[in-house]
């Protein structure tokens, strides 16, 4: 009998037990659900990219690589070489297409240009006076780089123009001969390497060789002057540019 009465104790408690935990599940089930913050997505920065339109500005050194020959017929002769040099400093605006790590681009740039050298001489029976050389001159030129991320080696060439420093004079007998200025056109090749510091903003070095041909001019007075004037020079500069963003 003690043994009956002490089983049912047991089933009690159990009993007791169960309930319990069966009310504070319930309980549970009637609290608000946790809630968990969403984890923000990964930024990944877009790899950059050298296509678009652009706008900028140069500035350096341009030198002459020409030699200029005079002749006086009646008495006299010159010849000389030009070889001064001067600063030069312009703009160019322009556009770049990347495939892959190629870049191909077309740009145009208007510059001006300290390229002018004076020179005079005498005959027996007058004088003349030249003034040549370049005071501006522009290129319209493809470019073909590599690019190594934010690093572009680029090789350039194509039509090139310019002018403004030809006035050639020539005095007999008390008469005045002159050739005023002409505008030249020819070509141009060079190579630059070009840095992005940010998205927009470049930086670039390049090196240009600019051939606007020869020329022969004649007065005849009734002295003979001949002067063959080859125009060519070559550029090293430094240029910054604002690329404009892709769309």
């Amino acid at each position: 009998m003690k043994r009956i009465i002490d089983i049912r104790k047991v089933l009690l408690a159990g009993a007791t037990v169960v309930g319990i935990a069966a009310s504070g599940a319930a309980s549970a089930a009637d609290l608000p659900a946790r809630q968990v913050a969403p984890v923000a997505p990964v930024a990944y920065a877009p790899a950059f990219t050298w296509t678009g339109f652009y706008v900028g500005v140069n500035a350096g050194y341009a030198w002459n690589t020409n030699e200029d020959n005079d002749v006086y017929v009646n008495g006299g002769y010159y010849k000389s070489g030009n070889d001064d040099g001067g600063f030069t400093g312009g703009g160019q605006v322009g556009y770049n297409y990347q495939i892959n790590r190629f870049v191909v681009g077309l740009e145009a740039d208007i510059n001006y240009a300290d390229l002018k050298g004076d020179n005079n001489a005498w005959s027996y029976s007058g004088s003349g006076s030249s003034s040549h050389g370049i005071e501006w001159f522009g290129t319209v030129r493809a470019r073909l780089g590599v690019a190594f991320d934010r690093v572009l080696v680029y090789g350039t060439g194509g039509f090139a123009y310019g002018g403004g420093g030809d006035s050639n004079g020539f005095v007999y007998n008390g008469a005045y001969y002159s050739q005023d200025d002409d505008t030249r056109t020819g070509w141009t090749l060079g190579a630059g390497v070009e840095y992005a510091f940010t998205n927009n903003i470049t930086a670039r070095v390049e090196g240009l060789y600019v051939n606007l041909g020869k020329e022969d001019r004649k007065f005849y007075a009734p002295t003979v002057y001949n002067k063959r004037e080859d125009t060519e020079f070559a550029v090293i500069r430094a240029g910054l540019n604002y690329k404009f963003d892709t769309f």
